[in-house]
């Protein structure tokens, strides 16, 4: 019986543990966003800042890891912290390329950059 309430307990705690979503800093695409897909991203950015600083401090999920695993609030804690970094260093990157694209400037807000047809054809019909 006490092994079974163990487990319980377990099983509980782990499920109390809160994760805060986590970017890749760097991703596909990222050089070909434009000014306003960059600024929707910025917003994204935020929200994973306020989902791991919530995280961090008090809520339901740290004090049911209080009570039942202690050492899970320090696994919440790192798990917020590491994603809230990961979140500026993407942000970092996205700003190098939202100023090289001149962002500030309202004329860029959709700024983008046509690839001739001609260059698109070998990739079309199958490269020889």
């Amino acid at each position: 019986m006490k092994k079974i309430a163990l487990a319980l307990c377990a099983v509980t705690a782990l499920g109390a543990c809160s994760s805060t979503t986590k970017v890749n800093v760097m991703q596909p695409g990222d050089s070909t966003m434009t000014c306003t897909s960059l600024r929707t991203e910025f917003g994204r950015l935020d929200q994973i800042k306020a989902e791991g600083e919530g995280n961090q401090g008090v809520n339901g999920a740290n004090v049911a890891a209080a009570i039942l695993f202690p050492l899970a609030i320090a696994g919440n804690y790192l798990s917020a912290r590491d994603a809230m970094q990961l979140a500026e260093q993407r942000r970092t990157h996205l700003m190098t390329i939202y100023n090289d694209k001149n962002c500030d400037n309202p004329a860029n807000a959709e700024r983008s950059f046509p690839v001739p047809a001609h260059l698109l054809a070998p990739v079309s019909h199958g490269m020889p």
